[in-house]
């Protein structure tokens, strides 16, 4: 009985450095299968062309934010004697009244209304009475992807270039525009510095380069900055 128990231990010391032999083997098989995976994966330019444009929709357009219908009073939000009023009036899109300490009457007409529509525009119904309106001035338009990289399994990076396009209203607040042209040299300041109006016609085209990471629970391509 004595002899079975010192085999049976022979047996069992045996037995475990071969587990564990079996254990390494089939942990580096599984690391090459994974490394050979990851490497096959690829990022197509056509799967580059929709990331990138799914990021630029995300950042949104250039915008500029006003209110009508009714009498607009000054606020830490809002500042109705700021030069975007005066434009707005210029390019037939409002109609004001004449200023006084409480404010500062603001109508929309209906030309404006309609090309604000026209442009992508989001209102609100203020609890004064007033509309507020969110309106587009130029959105991000992707030119072209540049280039795609992948330094590592798992890993991408993508150069992208994208321009403003801008939307009817934005045509009229660029800084070289007519419109801008009839403002003093602060009003033009003000507008470029809080109001959305910018160089959209001649701005140079925007390269940019990130990096994404291969997400396995979504089983697609994700910006870095998401995890």
């Amino acid at each position: 009985m004595f002899e079975d128990e010192i085999r049976m231990e022979e047996r069992s010391s045996n037995i475990i450095p071969l587990l564990m032999a079996l254990g390494l083997a089939a942990a580096i098989i599984g690391g090459i299968a994974y490394f050979i995976l990851e490497s096959k994966r690829t990022l197509t330019q056509e799967q580059a062309t929709q990331i990138v444009t799914d990021i630029l929709k995300t950042q949104g357009p250039a915008k500029v934010h006003f209110h009508a219908g009714g009498r607009v009073e000054p606020s830490m939000d809002e500042k109705p004697f700021d030069p975007q009023y005066r434009l707005l009036e210029k390019l037939g899109v409002v109609k004001l009244g004449k200023p006084t300490y409480k404010g500062l009457e603001v109508t929309i007409t209906p030309e404006g209304l309609a090309e604000l529509r026209q442009c992508g525009v989001k209102e609100e119904k203020n609890a004064d009475g007033t509309d507020a309106f969110t309106v587009a001035l130029a959105n991000r338009k992707l030119l072209a992807v540049n280039k795609i990289e992948l330094p590592r399994p798992g890993v991408a990076k993508v150069e992208y270039t994208w321009n403003w396009a801008p939307t009817k209203l934005g045509e009229d607040f660029d800084a070289n525009s007519k419109a801008m042209a009839t403002l003093t040299v602060w009003d033009r300041t003000i507008l470029i510095q809080k109001y959305g109006a910018d160089f959209y016609k001649d701005a140079e085209p925007k390269k940019v380069a990130i990096t994404l990471s291969w997400d396995d629970k979504a089983r697609n391509w994700k910006p870095y900055s998401e995890y």
